[in-house]
C-alpha cells in the first residue's frame, strides 16, 4: 500500500494521482505505476500521520514486512516476504549504500522507498528480501515556497519531542537552497526504566549553478541514548511452553549498574548533476558515513541449569550484563552514472550505466565483557547475588569490505504499449576480517554477477502487467575457528532466484496492485553434532528456502471516505536438506503464514480540516520453535487517529491524537531464535500520543 498516492486538491477532495520515480528502482525517471517489481513509497505526510520515528514504525504499514529480533533501544531488525533483512546489505541512503546498524532519525526523511524481493538489480550483494532506501529532505523547488515548521509532540508514554523543519531559497535568481532540521526528545517511553534521550542536527543545500548544473550535498547528526530492553523466553520444555504473562510495560533484565547504549552517527552525500547534450544526464554522487556506538546490554541467557536455550519453568533466568564500547563503523562509497535516451535499430532505449565503489571498515574495541549478574525471576523480578563469578568475554571481529560495481540497465520500447526491462550488475568483492588480537584472519575475494529481466504491457493508461526473473547474491565465509574443518573457506555464492508476476491498476481516485513471487535461496548449515570440539563442524550447504507467496494493496477515495490497506499469503518452507533433514517442510521461525493491515479515514464535511482515522493489524501464528511444536497466536491491533489542521492567530497548524493499540490487546509481537536463544516479545500495550505542527 502507498499511502503517498494521494495529493491533497482542497480540503475535502483528494485525488489520487501518478507516483514520482523511485530511487531504490534503479530505472530513474519510470513512475511507480510502471516499474515492472513491487515497490513502496512512504511519503512525509504518512511519516508524519503515524508518527513514524524509526523504519519499523513506517515498515509495519505494509503487510511484506515484519519484526525480526526487532529490540526497543536498538537498530532496528526487519523481515520482507519472509526473509530478514541484512543491516550491513540491504540499506541506501539517498541511493548510497550504508549501514543500518545503528538507530536512523526520521525527522530529516522525506520519503522512504521499500524495494520488495531479490534486491540483485540494485545491490551485489544482499539478503533477497528486498532493499530499503532513505530519501532526505530537501529545499523547496521554488522561492515562493518556504519551510517554517515547529513540532511538539507527547507520547507514547511520556516522551518529549520538540523539532524545527525550516526551508527556502535565496540568492540571485533563487540559485541557493536549504533545508534546516533540529529535533530533541526526552525518552521515557511505556517500558518502564528506558530512560533515554536522543538529538538530530541536519542541513541540506542545493546550488543551482546554472542551467546544465546542479550541486546539491546534505549532513546530518544523530545521538540516541537509552536504557536497552530484553525479551522473555519460553518457560522449561513442553509443548505449552509459552511465557503465560504478556506484559509490554516491563524492563525485566533492568538493574540498578545497567548503562545505557550510545548510537552516534555523522552521514553526508554530495552529489553533482550535469546535463549534457540530447538529454543525457552525467550524475556523480559521494556518500560518508560514520558511526561510534557502546553496545550494552543487561540480557537473560537462559536457564541456569537446563534447559539452557529458555527459561527454567519457574521463570527463573540467568542474567548478564554485556558491554561493547567504541564500537565504529565507517561506510565510504561513490558512484558515477550517465542516464539518457537513444534510438536503436527503430527501438527506444533508455539507458542507465553506473559505476560504484564502496568500502565499509569495521573496527571494534579490542575485547567485550560478558559478566553474570546472578539470577532473576520473569514473574517477580528482583536480582539473587551469584555465589561464584562467571565472566566471558574476549576479542572482537574487525571486519574490512571493498566493493566495485558496474551496472547496465536498459529500458526498451517494444511498441507503445509493451516494455522490456533489462539489467545486469558485476561486482568484485573483497572481504577481510580477523579478530582485534590479531588471530583468525578470513578473507574473500570473488567476482559475481547478477542479471535481472522484466516484461510490462499497459493495455490502457491504467493497467500494467508484468513478469519478472532475477538474482540476488550474499557471500558468506566459514569462520576460521578450531572446530571448523573448513575454517576461513568461503563458500560457494548463496545465488537467489525470484520469479514475479503483478497487475498494477490506477485512475483517478483509486491505486491498487496483486503481485505473486516465487523466492528460493540456499540454505547452510554447521552439520550435525557441532560443539566447540575442535573439527565437529563443517558449514556447508544443506537444501534452500523456498518462499512463495501472494501480496494485494490498494488505496481508493469514496466521497469523503479514504480506504486503503494490504494482505499478503506466504507460503515459506525448507526444502531438500540432506543433513538437516528434520526441517525439510517446516516453515522458518518467525515468519507468519499471512498478515493484514488496513485504514480508514473519514473527512469530516461540517468542521473543515478535520479528520478521522482507524488503522488495522492483524498477524497470523507463527512458529516458535523448528519444529512448530510451540507457535504464537494471531494477534489484531486497533489504532485510531484524530488530524485537525486550523489556524489560530493566522498561524496554520496540525494537531493529531493518536490512541495505539485501542483496546489494549495483550499479546506476543514476535518470536525469533538469536545466539542460541528462543525469545517472545510482547506487543505494546495501549499508548496515546498528542502532536501539534505550527507551520509558521
Amino acid at each position: 500500500m502507498t499511502s503517498s498516492a494521494f495529493a491533497q486538491q482542497s480540503p475535502n477532495e483528494i485525488t489520487i494521482v501518478a507516483e514520482p520515480s523511485v530511487k531504490v528502482s534503479g530505472f530513474d525517471g519510470a513512475s511507480q505505476q510502471e516499474l515492472p517489481i513491487s515497490v513502496t513509497a512512504f511519503d512525509n505526510a504518512t511519516l508524519r500521520d503515524v508518527g513514524a520515528q524509526r523504519i519499523s514504525d513506517a515498515l509495519r504499514l505494509d503487510a511484506s514486512v515484519s519484526d525480526s529480533y526487532n529490540l526497543p533501544a536498538y537498530w532496528d531488525k526487519l523481515s520482507v516476504r519472509g526473509y530478514a533483512l541484512d543491516n550491513r546489505y540491504n540499506y541506501r541512503r539517498e541511493g548510497l549504500p550504508i549501514s543500518a546498524e545503528t538507530i536512523i532519525p526520521m525527522d530529516n526523511k522525506e520519503r522512504i522507498e521499500l524495494l520488495k524481493g531479490t534486491s540483485g538489480i540494485q545491490s551485489g550483494t544482499s539478503a533477497p528480501g528486498g532493499l530499503v532506501n532513505y530519501v532526505v529532505k530537501r529545499a523547496p523547488s521554488s522561492a515562493d515556497k518556504t519551510v517554517r515548521d515547529v513540532t511538539l509532540s507527547y507520547g507514547t508514554g511520556n516522551n518529549r519531542l520538540t523539532a524545527a523543519d525550516l526551508g527556502g531559497r535565496f540568492g540571485e535568481d533563487a540559485r541557493f537552497g536549504y533545508r534546516f532540521n533540529v529535533a530533541h526528545e526526552d525518552l521515557d517511553p511505556y517500558i518502564r526504566d528506558t530512560k533515554g534521550h536522543r538529538n538530530l542536527v541536519a542541513l541540506a543545500m542545493d546550488w543551482r549553478i546554472n542551467a546544465r548544473n546542479r550541486l546539491e550535498w546534505e549532513f546530518e547528526q544523530s545521538h540516541h541514548e537509552q536504557i536497552g530492553v530484553n525479551f522473555y523466553s519460553l518457560l522449561g520444555a513442553g509443548t505449552n511452553a509459552l511465557h503465560p504473562t504478556v506484559d509490554g510495560t516491563r524492563n525485566i533484565t533492568r538493574q540498578p549498574n545497567s548503562q545505557p547504549g550510545v548510537f552516534d552517527g555523522q552521514t553526508g552525500t554530495l552529489r553533482w548533476r550535469h546535463q549534457l547534450d540530447n538529454n543525457w544526464i552525467w550524475t556523480t554522487q559521494a556518500g560518508v558515513q560514520h558511526l561510534r556506538a557502546d553496545d550494552r546490554l543487561v540480557y537473560a541467557s537462559g536457564c541456569p541449569t537446563a534447559p539452557t536455550d529458555r527459561f527454567c519453568a519457574n521463570g527463573d533466568f540467568e542474567i548478564r550484563d554485556y558491554r561493547s564500547d567504541n564500537e565504529r563503523r565507517n561506510n565510504e562509497a561513490i558512484q558515477t552514472y550517465l542516464r539518457g535516451q537513444e534510438l536503436i535499430a527503430g527501438l527506444e532505449h533508455s539507458f542507465k550505466l553506473s559505476v560504484m565503489r564502496q568500502r565499509q571498515i569495521n573496527r571494534m574495541s579490542a575485547t567485550h565483557t560478558d559478566e553474570l549478574l546472578g539470577t532473576t525471576n520473569s514473574f517477580n523480578g528482583g536480582l539473587i547475588t551469584a555465589t561464584t563469578a562467571n565472566s566471558r568475554g574476549g576479542p572482537m571481529t574487525n571486519n574490512s569490505d571493498y566493493n566495485t560495481e558496474v551496472a547496465l540497465n536498459d529500458r526498451v520500447k517494444l511498441n507503445p504499449q509493451t516494455t522490456a526491462w533489462l539489467g545486469l550488475r558485476h561486482t568484485q568483492l573483497n572481504r577481510q576480517s580477523v579478530q582485534t588480537n590479531g588471530t583468525e584472519a578470513v578473507q574473500d575475494t570473488r567476482s559475481v554477477n547478477t542479471p535481472w529481466v522484466a516484461l510490462s504491457h499497459q493495455p490502457n493508461a491504467n493497467d500494467t502487467v508484468y513478469a519478472s526473473y532475477g538474482y540476488g547474491l550474499e557471500a558468506e565465509a566459514t569462520p576460521k575457528v578450531s572446530n571448523y574443518t573448513n575454517a576461513g573457506q568461503p563458500l560457494p555464492a548463496l545465488r537467489s532466484t525470484q520469479r514475479e508476476v503483478g497487475f498494477k491498476r490506477q485512475n483517478q481516485h483509486s491505486f491498487w496492485q496483486a503481485t505473486w513471487f516465487d523466492i528460493t535461496r540456499p540454505q547452510t548449515t554447521n552439520g550435525l553434532g557441532c560443539s566447540n570440539t575442535v573439527g565437529s563442524c563443517t558449514l556447508q550447504m544443506d537444501g534452500q528456502s523456498h518462499h512463495h507467496g501472494l501480496e494485494l494493496s490498494g488505496v481508493t477515495k469514496l466521497s469523503q471516505w479514504n480506504l486503503g490497506g494490504s494482505a499478503m499469503w506466504l507460503d515459506a518452507k525448507r526444502e531438500n536438506a540432506t543433513i538437516q533433514t528434520d526441517l525439510n517442510g517446516q516453515r522458518p521461525i518467525n515468519v507468519p503464514q499471512y498478515i493484514l493491515r488496513g485504514m480508514t479515514e473519514y473527512r469530516h464535511t461540517n468542521i473543515v480540516g478535520l479528520r478521522s482515522g482507524l488503522r488495522v493489524s492483524h498477524e497470523g501464528k507463527r512458529h516458535v520453535t523448528e519444529n512448530g511444536d510451540i507457535r504464537l497466536p494471531a494477534w489484531t491491533t486497533v489504532d485510531a487517529t484524530t488530524h485537525y489542521d486550523t489556524k489560530i492567530n493566522h498561524v496554520a497548524s496540525s494537531w493529531t491524537l493518536a490512541i495505539n493499540n485501542l483496546a489494549n490487546k495483550q499479546y506476543w509481537r514476535e518470536s525469533p531464535r538469536q545466539y542460541g536463544q528462543y525469545f517472545l516479545y510482547p506487543g505494546a500495550p495501549r499508548t496515546v500520543r498528542a502532536t501539534v505542527v505550527f507551520h509558521l
